[in-house]
Parts: C-alpha cells; sequence; structure tokens
C-alpha cells in the first residue's frame, strides 16, 4: 500500500489546522497540491489581476520546494478563474515563465467565484517526483 506523506512549509502551517487539508500531499510518484488562489496567506487578494496571479504561483511554487520540486516537475495544471476572458493572456503570459517543456497538460476552466470573496483565480496542480 502506498504510503501518504503531507507537505506543510512552515508558513502554511496554519492552513492544515484551520482547514484540515495539507498543501501538498504525496502519493507514490506524484505530489497533489491543494488548490492555490490569489489570496495571500495573511489579508485580503488584491483587486489587481496580477499580483492575484503571481501570489497563486508563489505558493504552489512554496509547496513544490518543499518536496524539494519545481514547475519543471509539474505534470497536470488545471487553472480556475472568474472572469478568464479580461485575465487569460496575462495568466498565460505569467504561467509561460514558470513551465519548461516536456509542457505540463493544462485545462482552463472559467467558474462563478470562490469561498473568499474578489479572487480570481485558483491554481490545482500535480507534480511527479524526481527519481534517482
Amino acid at each position: 500500500m502506498t504510503e501518504l506523506r503531507a507537505l506543510i512549509p512552515d508558513e502554511m502551517a496554519a492552513l492544515e489546522q484551520d482547514w484540515r487539508m495539507s498543501p501538498g500531499l504525496i502519493s507514490g510518484d506524484h505530489v497533489f497540491l491543494t488548490g492555490f488562489n490569489g489570496c495571500p496567506l495573511e489579508g485580503p487578494p488584491s483587486p489587481d489581476p496580477e499580483i492575484q496571479i503571481e501570489t497563486a504561483f508563489e505558493a504552489v511554487e512554496t509547496v513544490l520546494a518543499e518536496a524539494g520540486l519545481d514547475f519543471s516537475d509539474v505534470v497536470d495544471m488545471t487553472s480556475y478563474h472568474v472572469g478568464l476572458a479580461d485575465h487569460l493572456t496575462l495568466f498565460r503570459q505569467i504561467r509561460a515563465a514558470r513551465v519548461r517543456p516536456p509542457y505540463p497538460a493544462w485545462t482552463a476552466i472559467e467558474v462563478a467565484g470562490f469561498a473568499t470573496p474578489g479572487v480570481i483565480v485558483e491554481l490545482k496542480v500535480v507534480a511527479r517526483l524526481r527519481t534517482g
């Protein structure tokens, strides 16, 4: 049976306690990340789409780093958006600065909203562990 191991960066310890979820979970050869949105760990989301998108990507990077990984290890990404057409070009630019070939699979989905008012983006990511 596959052993599960939680990835909990120190700055995200409250997420585990408050929400009863792991920021990341290693299962077999893959790492499954919780959805990270454009809201910083402390404070409300910025009204600026660029800051929100960067905030979401930075949170993902923090959890990946906890496992010794980076965006080159990402195999699947789903992005959820409020107002997708309004910020898709910006999102693609920010995403393109991080992903590397072979590029991960990616699905972008328009949604009506998130648990935190004002959030416009959330990322759901799966990465693979490095071997050797």
